[in-house]
Protein backbone atom coordinates (compact mmCIF):
# COMPACT_ATOMS: atom_id res chain seq x y z
CA UNK A 1 0.00 0.00 0.00
CA UNK A 2 1.16 3.52 -1.30
CA UNK A 3 2.76 5.85 1.69
CA UNK A 4 1.14 8.80 2.30
CA UNK A 5 5.20 10.26 0.79
CA UNK A 6 4.29 8.11 -2.46
CA UNK A 7 0.68 9.38 -2.61
CA UNK A 8 2.03 13.31 -2.25
CA UNK A 9 4.79 12.46 -4.89
CA UNK A 10 2.40 10.74 -7.49
CA UNK A 11 -0.27 13.76 -7.15
CA UNK A 12 2.84 16.49 -7.85
CA UNK A 13 3.77 14.37 -11.00
CA UNK A 14 0.10 14.02 -12.48
CA UNK A 15 0.38 18.17 -12.05
CA UNK A 16 4.00 17.71 -13.82
CA UNK A 17 4.06 16.85 -17.47
CA UNK A 18 6.22 18.05 -20.46
CA UNK A 19 3.50 19.04 -22.32
CA UNK A 20 2.66 21.72 -19.28
CA UNK A 21 6.20 22.82 -19.40
CA UNK A 22 6.10 23.19 -22.65
CA UNK A 23 3.02 25.20 -22.39
CA UNK A 24 4.03 27.77 -19.95
CA UNK A 25 7.36 28.26 -22.12
CA UNK A 26 5.10 29.00 -25.11
CA UNK A 27 2.79 31.39 -22.85
CA UNK A 28 5.84 33.44 -21.59
CA UNK A 29 7.54 33.14 -25.42
CA UNK A 30 4.47 34.74 -26.68
CA UNK A 31 3.74 37.04 -23.75
CA UNK A 32 7.14 39.07 -24.73
CA UNK A 33 5.27 40.19 -28.14
CA UNK A 34 1.47 40.49 -26.83
CA UNK A 35 2.61 44.04 -25.52
CA UNK A 36 1.22 47.40 -25.63
CA UNK A 37 3.08 49.46 -27.70
CA UNK A 38 2.04 53.16 -26.43
CA UNK A 39 4.95 52.94 -23.90
CA UNK A 40 7.93 51.71 -25.69
CA UNK A 41 10.30 54.48 -26.29
CA UNK A 42 10.64 56.91 -29.31
CA UNK A 43 13.58 55.97 -31.19
CA UNK A 44 12.38 52.13 -30.91
CA UNK A 45 8.51 52.89 -31.91
CA UNK A 46 10.61 54.94 -35.26
CA UNK A 47 12.02 51.95 -36.08
CA UNK A 48 9.30 49.97 -36.07
CA UNK A 49 7.27 52.24 -37.96
CA UNK A 50 10.33 52.60 -40.41
CA UNK A 51 9.53 48.52 -40.60
CA UNK A 52 5.93 49.24 -41.40
CA UNK A 53 5.39 47.30 -37.75
CA UNK A 54 3.70 50.24 -36.77
CA UNK A 55 1.56 52.87 -37.89
CA UNK A 56 2.30 56.33 -36.85
CA UNK A 57 -0.81 55.91 -33.87
CA UNK A 58 1.53 52.80 -32.97
CA UNK A 59 -1.01 50.14 -33.85
CA UNK A 60 -0.21 46.99 -35.31
CA UNK A 61 0.59 47.03 -39.19
CA UNK A 62 0.63 44.04 -41.62
CA UNK A 63 3.89 44.13 -43.14
CA UNK A 64 2.93 43.94 -46.27
CA UNK A 65 5.95 45.01 -48.56
CA UNK A 66 8.44 43.14 -46.14
CA UNK A 67 5.80 39.93 -46.99
CA UNK A 68 5.45 40.08 -50.89
CA UNK A 69 9.05 40.34 -50.57
CA UNK A 70 9.52 37.52 -48.77
CA UNK A 71 7.12 35.84 -51.29
CA UNK A 72 8.65 36.90 -54.25
CA UNK A 73 12.25 35.79 -53.62
CA UNK A 74 10.82 32.37 -53.48
CA UNK A 75 9.30 32.86 -57.30
CA UNK A 76 12.79 34.01 -58.35
CA UNK A 77 14.47 30.38 -57.11
CA UNK A 78 14.96 27.91 -53.75
CA UNK A 79 17.98 27.14 -52.20
CA UNK A 80 19.68 23.54 -51.49
CA UNK A 81 17.40 23.70 -48.04
CA UNK A 82 14.19 23.35 -50.11
CA UNK A 83 15.60 19.57 -51.22
CA UNK A 84 13.38 17.81 -48.75
CA UNK A 85 10.19 19.97 -50.26
CA UNK A 86 11.01 18.14 -54.10
CA UNK A 87 7.66 16.23 -53.78
CA UNK A 88 6.01 19.95 -52.90
CA UNK A 89 6.57 21.88 -55.40
CA UNK A 90 2.51 22.51 -56.52
CA UNK A 91 1.78 23.37 -52.79
CA UNK A 92 5.40 25.77 -53.05
CA UNK A 93 3.20 27.30 -56.17
CA UNK A 94 0.35 27.74 -53.91
CA UNK A 95 1.79 28.93 -50.63
CA UNK A 96 3.15 31.59 -52.33
CA UNK A 97 0.74 32.58 -54.81
CA UNK A 98 -2.08 32.71 -52.81
CA UNK A 99 0.24 34.91 -50.35
CA UNK A 100 0.44 37.38 -52.83
CA UNK A 101 -2.95 37.43 -54.20
CA UNK A 102 -4.04 38.24 -50.93
CA UNK A 103 -2.00 40.81 -50.29
CA UNK A 104 -3.27 42.24 -54.05
CA UNK A 105 0.50 41.63 -55.08
CA UNK A 106 0.42 38.58 -58.14
CA UNK A 107 3.12 39.56 -59.97
CA UNK A 108 1.64 39.27 -63.92
CA UNK A 109 4.90 38.80 -65.25
CA UNK A 110 5.37 35.50 -63.67
CA UNK A 111 2.23 33.78 -64.45
CA UNK A 112 2.74 32.34 -67.60
CA UNK A 113 6.11 30.28 -65.71
CA UNK A 114 3.85 29.48 -62.94
CA UNK A 115 1.45 27.70 -65.69
CA UNK A 116 4.13 26.15 -67.14
CA UNK A 117 5.57 24.84 -63.69
CA UNK A 118 2.52 23.18 -62.83
CA UNK A 119 1.95 21.48 -66.53
CA UNK A 120 5.23 19.81 -65.86
CA UNK A 121 3.75 18.27 -62.62
CA UNK A 122 0.99 16.96 -64.55
CA UNK A 123 1.08 13.00 -64.70
CA UNK A 124 -0.18 11.02 -67.44
CA UNK A 125 -2.58 9.16 -64.91
CA UNK A 126 -4.53 12.77 -65.30
CA UNK A 127 -3.35 14.01 -61.21
CA UNK A 128 -0.55 16.07 -59.89
CA UNK A 129 2.83 14.74 -58.70
CA UNK A 130 4.65 16.43 -56.80
CA UNK A 131 6.94 17.25 -59.37
CA UNK A 132 7.58 16.63 -62.86
CA UNK A 133 7.31 12.95 -63.57
CA UNK A 134 6.38 12.36 -60.43
CA UNK A 135 3.21 9.97 -59.11
CA UNK A 136 -0.12 11.50 -59.05
CA UNK A 137 -1.66 12.09 -55.44
CA UNK A 138 -4.00 13.92 -54.16
CA UNK A 139 -2.32 16.71 -52.24
CA UNK A 140 -0.58 18.36 -54.92
CA UNK A 141 -3.49 17.95 -57.23
CA UNK A 142 -5.34 19.74 -54.71
CA UNK A 143 -2.20 22.12 -54.59
CA UNK A 144 -2.21 22.68 -58.52
CA UNK A 145 -5.69 23.30 -58.61
CA UNK A 146 -5.51 25.99 -56.47
CA UNK A 147 -2.67 27.48 -57.66
CA UNK A 148 -4.42 27.63 -61.00
CA UNK A 149 -7.23 29.42 -59.81
CA UNK A 150 -5.44 32.09 -57.96
CA UNK A 151 -3.42 32.66 -61.47
CA UNK A 152 -7.01 33.15 -62.47
CA UNK A 153 -6.12 33.35 -66.26
CA UNK A 154 -7.51 31.31 -69.70
CA UNK A 155 -4.35 29.74 -70.28
CA UNK A 156 -3.95 28.63 -66.56
CA UNK A 157 -7.70 27.01 -66.83
CA UNK A 158 -6.68 25.72 -70.57
CA UNK A 159 -3.78 23.89 -69.04
CA UNK A 160 -6.46 21.75 -67.14
CA UNK A 161 -6.91 18.28 -68.43
CA UNK A 162 -10.68 17.37 -67.14
CA UNK A 163 -11.03 14.49 -68.50
CA UNK A 164 -7.89 12.79 -67.00
CA UNK A 165 -8.10 14.68 -63.69
CA UNK A 166 -11.65 12.95 -63.54
CA UNK A 167 -10.51 9.76 -64.42
CA UNK A 168 -7.62 9.81 -61.80
CA UNK A 169 -10.37 11.17 -59.09
CA UNK A 170 -12.59 8.32 -60.01
CA UNK A 171 -9.86 5.85 -59.55
CA UNK A 172 -8.90 7.07 -56.31
CA UNK A 173 -12.51 6.25 -54.78
CA UNK A 174 -12.71 3.87 -52.07
CA UNK A 175 -15.77 1.63 -51.45
CA UNK A 176 -16.29 3.24 -48.09
CA UNK A 177 -17.05 6.95 -49.84
CA UNK A 178 -13.65 8.47 -48.97
CA UNK A 179 -10.81 8.82 -51.28
CA UNK A 180 -7.49 7.34 -51.28
CA UNK A 181 -4.18 9.87 -51.66
CA UNK A 182 -2.60 7.76 -54.11
CA UNK A 183 -2.67 4.49 -56.03
CA UNK A 184 -3.10 1.99 -52.95
CA UNK A 185 -2.64 4.94 -50.48
CA UNK A 186 -4.20 5.74 -47.04
CA UNK A 187 -8.04 6.74 -47.12
CA UNK A 188 -8.80 9.56 -44.87
CA UNK A 189 -10.91 12.36 -44.96
CA UNK A 190 -7.85 14.66 -46.12
CA UNK A 191 -7.65 12.80 -49.44
CA UNK A 192 -11.45 13.47 -49.38
CA UNK A 193 -11.80 17.22 -49.32
CA UNK A 194 -9.04 17.44 -51.63
CA UNK A 195 -10.71 15.64 -54.22
CA UNK A 196 -14.15 16.81 -53.58
CA UNK A 197 -13.10 20.14 -53.56
CA UNK A 198 -10.93 19.93 -57.32
CA UNK A 199 -13.79 18.45 -58.65
CA UNK A 200 -16.05 21.41 -57.61
CA UNK A 201 -13.69 23.61 -58.40
CA UNK A 202 -13.23 22.29 -62.60
CA UNK A 203 -16.77 21.38 -62.20
CA UNK A 204 -16.24 17.82 -62.55
CA UNK A 205 -18.31 16.85 -59.21
CA UNK A 206 -20.93 13.84 -60.48
CA UNK A 207 -22.98 12.53 -58.30
CA UNK A 208 -20.70 9.15 -59.22
CA UNK A 209 -17.83 10.81 -57.89
CA UNK A 210 -19.77 11.76 -54.74
CA UNK A 211 -21.61 8.92 -53.82
CA UNK A 212 -20.59 7.82 -50.36
CA UNK A 213 -18.62 10.89 -49.36
CA UNK A 214 -20.89 12.66 -47.29
CA UNK A 215 -21.38 9.82 -45.47
CA UNK A 216 -17.60 8.85 -44.69
CA UNK A 217 -16.75 12.18 -43.77
CA UNK A 218 -20.05 12.15 -41.28
CA UNK A 219 -18.17 9.60 -39.20
CA UNK A 220 -15.46 10.80 -38.88
CA UNK A 221 -16.66 13.52 -36.37
CA UNK A 222 -15.52 12.02 -32.98
CA UNK A 223 -17.06 11.98 -29.42
CA UNK A 224 -14.96 15.81 -28.86
CA UNK A 225 -17.42 17.42 -31.58
CA UNK A 226 -14.16 17.78 -34.00
CA UNK A 227 -13.36 14.93 -36.72
CA UNK A 228 -10.52 12.89 -37.35
CA UNK A 229 -8.77 12.24 -40.60
CA UNK A 230 -10.45 8.72 -40.25
CA UNK A 231 -13.48 7.00 -38.39
CA UNK A 232 -12.52 6.36 -34.74
CA UNK A 233 -9.26 8.56 -34.47
CA UNK A 234 -8.43 11.75 -32.62
CA UNK A 235 -9.95 15.22 -33.71
CA UNK A 236 -7.45 17.75 -35.56
CA UNK A 237 -7.56 21.11 -37.30
CA UNK A 238 -6.48 20.08 -40.54
CA UNK A 239 -8.88 17.21 -40.59
CA UNK A 240 -12.36 19.21 -39.26
CA UNK A 241 -11.91 21.45 -41.93
CA UNK A 242 -11.87 19.03 -44.63
CA UNK A 243 -14.12 16.90 -42.92
CA UNK A 244 -16.56 20.22 -42.50
CA UNK A 245 -15.56 21.45 -46.00
CA UNK A 246 -16.41 18.50 -47.76
CA UNK A 247 -19.75 18.29 -46.50
CA UNK A 248 -20.28 22.00 -47.13
CA UNK A 249 -19.28 21.48 -51.30
CA UNK A 250 -21.75 18.38 -50.93
CA UNK A 251 -24.99 20.49 -49.15
CA UNK A 252 -24.61 17.98 -46.63
CA UNK A 253 -24.10 19.41 -43.33
CA UNK A 254 -27.52 18.53 -41.64
CA UNK A 255 -26.26 15.68 -39.69
CA UNK A 256 -23.36 17.48 -38.30
CA UNK A 257 -23.99 17.80 -34.66
CA UNK A 258 -22.51 21.23 -34.94
CA UNK A 259 -23.13 22.14 -30.95
CA UNK A 260 -20.09 19.68 -30.39
CA UNK A 261 -17.79 21.21 -33.30
CA UNK A 262 -18.47 24.80 -32.26
CA UNK A 263 -17.47 23.84 -28.13
CA UNK A 264 -14.53 21.74 -30.00
CA UNK A 265 -13.98 24.99 -32.20
CA UNK A 266 -14.04 27.42 -29.21
CA UNK A 267 -11.76 25.21 -26.70
CA UNK A 268 -8.76 25.03 -29.30
CA UNK A 269 -8.02 28.80 -28.94
CA UNK A 270 -5.64 29.32 -26.68
CA UNK A 271 -6.05 31.74 -23.24
CA UNK A 272 -2.68 33.57 -23.20
CA UNK A 273 -1.60 33.35 -26.92
CA UNK A 274 -5.03 34.18 -28.77
CA UNK A 275 -3.90 31.86 -31.78
CA UNK A 276 -5.18 27.98 -31.86
CA UNK A 277 -3.99 24.88 -31.39
CA UNK A 278 -4.46 21.73 -33.56
CA UNK A 279 -5.78 19.42 -30.89
CA UNK A 280 -5.69 18.95 -27.85
CA UNK A 281 -2.81 20.01 -25.16
CA UNK A 282 -1.05 20.85 -28.39
CA UNK A 283 0.74 24.33 -28.81
CA UNK A 284 -0.47 27.31 -30.41
CA UNK A 285 0.35 27.10 -33.80
CA UNK A 286 -0.29 29.53 -36.96
CA UNK A 287 -1.02 27.49 -39.48
CA UNK A 288 -4.05 26.86 -37.42
CA UNK A 289 -4.96 30.14 -37.47
CA UNK A 290 -6.94 29.47 -40.76
CA UNK A 291 -7.35 25.42 -40.43
CA UNK A 292 -9.42 26.42 -37.24
CA UNK A 293 -10.12 30.23 -38.06
CA UNK A 294 -11.38 29.03 -41.65
CA UNK A 295 -13.52 26.30 -40.24
CA UNK A 296 -15.43 28.87 -37.67
CA UNK A 297 -16.28 30.97 -41.53
CA UNK A 298 -17.47 27.41 -42.64
CA UNK A 299 -19.42 26.79 -39.33
CA UNK A 300 -20.77 30.33 -39.83
CA UNK A 301 -22.28 29.06 -43.44
CA UNK A 302 -23.69 26.40 -42.04
CA UNK A 303 -25.81 28.18 -39.34
CA UNK A 304 -26.86 31.27 -41.82
CA UNK A 305 -29.91 32.11 -41.08
CA UNK A 306 -30.58 30.05 -37.70
CA UNK A 307 -28.62 31.67 -35.30
CA UNK A 308 -31.07 30.47 -32.70
CA UNK A 309 -31.83 26.76 -31.37
CA UNK A 310 -35.46 26.83 -32.34
CA UNK A 311 -34.90 28.13 -35.42
CA UNK A 312 -33.07 25.16 -36.84
CA UNK A 313 -34.02 23.60 -39.60
CA UNK A 314 -35.33 19.60 -39.54
CA UNK A 315 -32.40 17.10 -38.80
CA UNK A 316 -29.54 19.57 -38.10
CA UNK A 317 -28.12 18.71 -33.97
CA UNK A 318 -27.95 21.61 -31.73
CA UNK A 319 -28.62 20.52 -28.10
CA UNK A 320 -25.39 19.30 -26.55
CA UNK A 321 -25.01 15.54 -26.77
CA UNK A 322 -27.43 15.47 -29.07
CA UNK A 323 -27.10 12.15 -31.69
CA UNK A 324 -27.08 13.36 -35.46
CA UNK A 325 -29.90 11.35 -37.40
CA UNK A 326 -28.61 8.95 -40.15
CA UNK A 327 -27.16 10.51 -43.45
CA UNK A 328 -29.17 11.07 -45.91
CA UNK A 329 -29.02 9.12 -49.49
CA UNK A 330 -27.37 10.92 -51.62
CA UNK A 331 -29.32 13.26 -54.00
CA UNK A 332 -30.43 12.38 -57.38
CA UNK A 333 -27.91 13.39 -60.70
CA UNK A 334 -30.14 16.00 -61.77
CA UNK A 335 -29.99 17.84 -57.85
CA UNK A 336 -26.30 18.06 -57.15
CA UNK A 337 -26.61 21.47 -56.48
CA UNK A 338 -22.51 23.08 -55.57
CA UNK A 339 -23.26 26.62 -52.87
CA UNK A 340 -19.71 28.06 -54.58
CA UNK A 341 -20.87 31.60 -53.62
CA UNK A 342 -21.19 30.88 -49.88
CA UNK A 343 -23.39 33.82 -49.25
CA UNK A 344 -23.09 34.66 -45.49
CA UNK A 345 -25.42 37.57 -45.55
CA UNK A 346 -27.83 37.55 -42.57
CA UNK A 347 -25.73 35.43 -41.03
CA UNK A 348 -25.12 36.69 -36.85
CA UNK A 349 -25.21 35.98 -33.72
CA UNK A 350 -22.24 35.19 -30.76
CA UNK A 351 -19.20 34.39 -32.33
CA UNK A 352 -16.83 31.33 -30.83
CA UNK A 353 -13.80 32.44 -30.97
CA UNK A 354 -12.20 35.93 -30.26
CA UNK A 355 -10.88 37.56 -33.84
CA UNK A 356 -9.10 40.02 -32.39
CA UNK A 357 -7.05 37.97 -30.28
CA UNK A 358 -6.31 35.54 -33.28
CA UNK A 359 -5.32 38.72 -34.98
CA UNK A 360 -3.37 40.24 -32.51
CA UNK A 361 -1.27 36.97 -32.21
CA UNK A 362 -0.70 36.58 -35.92
CA UNK A 363 0.38 40.57 -36.05
CA UNK A 364 2.48 40.55 -32.99
CA UNK A 365 3.95 36.50 -32.83
CA UNK A 366 3.62 35.33 -36.21
CA UNK A 367 4.89 38.11 -38.47
CA UNK A 368 8.74 38.45 -38.70
CA UNK A 369 10.02 41.49 -37.36
CA UNK A 370 12.10 43.06 -39.27
CA UNK A 371 12.85 40.68 -42.19
CA UNK A 372 9.32 39.78 -43.01
CA UNK A 373 7.62 36.50 -43.47
CA UNK A 374 5.19 34.37 -40.84
CA UNK A 375 5.64 31.45 -38.74
CA UNK A 376 4.41 28.92 -36.61
CA UNK A 377 5.23 30.95 -32.94
CA UNK A 378 8.37 32.62 -31.76
CA UNK A 379 11.53 30.85 -31.81
CA UNK A 380 10.47 29.63 -35.24
CA UNK A 381 11.77 30.40 -38.19
CA UNK A 382 9.33 31.96 -41.24
CA UNK A 383 8.56 29.78 -44.01
CA UNK A 384 6.21 29.76 -47.27
CA UNK A 385 3.69 27.43 -45.75
CA UNK A 386 3.12 29.33 -42.34
CA UNK A 387 3.19 32.63 -44.42
CA UNK A 388 0.47 31.73 -46.51
CA UNK A 389 -1.96 29.97 -43.25
CA UNK A 390 -1.14 33.04 -41.79
CA UNK A 391 -2.39 35.73 -44.15
CA UNK A 392 -5.19 33.11 -45.02
CA UNK A 393 -6.44 32.83 -41.05
CA UNK A 394 -6.23 37.09 -41.13
CA UNK A 395 -8.05 37.26 -43.87
CA UNK A 396 -10.78 34.86 -42.74
CA UNK A 397 -11.06 36.07 -39.15
CA UNK A 398 -11.81 39.68 -40.49
CA UNK A 399 -14.54 38.75 -42.27
CA UNK A 400 -16.22 36.02 -40.48
CA UNK A 401 -19.55 36.16 -41.88
CA UNK A 402 -18.52 36.97 -45.33
CA UNK A 403 -19.87 40.51 -45.58
CA UNK A 404 -18.39 44.20 -44.97
CA UNK A 405 -20.96 45.19 -42.35
CA UNK A 406 -19.64 42.79 -40.02
CA UNK A 407 -15.26 42.85 -40.52
CA UNK A 408 -13.31 43.29 -37.77
CA UNK A 409 -9.86 44.67 -38.28
CA UNK A 410 -7.16 44.17 -35.16
CA UNK A 411 -4.84 47.26 -35.45
CA UNK A 412 -4.13 49.51 -38.31
CA UNK A 413 -7.58 49.78 -40.95
CA UNK A 414 -4.89 48.97 -43.71
CA UNK A 415 -4.48 45.67 -42.40
CA UNK A 416 -7.79 44.50 -44.16
CA UNK A 417 -7.04 41.57 -46.84
CA UNK A 418 -8.89 40.45 -49.66
CA UNK A 419 -11.56 37.98 -48.60
CA UNK A 420 -10.82 34.32 -48.80
CA UNK A 421 -12.90 31.67 -49.74
CA UNK A 422 -13.79 29.41 -46.69
CA UNK A 423 -13.92 25.94 -48.86
CA UNK A 424 -10.58 26.14 -50.87
CA UNK A 425 -9.02 29.16 -49.50
CA UNK A 426 -8.64 30.83 -52.88
CA UNK A 427 -9.35 34.79 -53.67
CA UNK A 428 -13.68 34.81 -53.68
CA UNK A 429 -13.43 36.42 -56.64
CA UNK A 430 -11.08 33.97 -58.25
CA UNK A 431 -13.34 31.52 -57.15
CA UNK A 432 -15.98 32.95 -59.34
CA UNK A 433 -14.02 33.19 -62.00
CA UNK A 434 -13.14 29.97 -62.29
CA UNK A 435 -16.72 28.80 -61.73
CA UNK A 436 -18.43 31.03 -64.34
CA UNK A 437 -15.16 29.79 -67.11
CA UNK A 438 -15.78 25.81 -66.52
CA UNK A 439 -19.77 26.01 -66.23
CA UNK A 440 -20.19 25.51 -69.38
CA UNK A 441 -17.85 23.02 -69.51
CA UNK A 442 -18.85 19.17 -70.31
CA UNK A 443 -19.33 17.99 -66.60
CA UNK A 444 -21.91 14.91 -66.32
CA UNK A 445 -20.13 11.46 -65.88
CA UNK A 446 -21.22 10.13 -69.10
CA UNK A 447 -19.65 13.51 -71.20
CA UNK A 448 -16.03 13.13 -69.12
CA UNK A 449 -15.29 9.35 -69.57
CA UNK A 450 -16.09 9.83 -73.11
CA UNK A 451 -13.41 8.97 -75.21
Amino acid sequence: MATQEERVRRNELLRESLTLYEQEECEVACAKYLMDFEGIRDEQAARMESAGMLDDRRRPRLMRERHVAYLMKGLGGLGGSYVALDASRPWLCYWILHGMDLLDALPEEKIDDCVATLAKCRSPTGGYGGGPQQLAHCAPTYAASLAIAVLGTRRAYESVDRKGLYAFLLSMKDPSGGFRMHDDGEVDVRGTYTALAVAALFNVLTPELAEGAAAYALRCQTYEGGFGGEPGVEAHGGYVFCALAALVILNATDAVDLDALERWLARRQTRVEGGFQGRTNKLVDGCYSFWQGGTLALVAHVRRGHTRSDEAPPGLVWRPGGRAPPPAPPPPADDLDLDLDLDLDGCRGPTLGDERALQRYILLCAQVYPEGGLRDKPGKNRDYYHTCYCLSGLAASQRLYGDDASTVVYGDPGNLLHETHPVFNVRVDKVARAAAFFAGLPHTHAELTSA
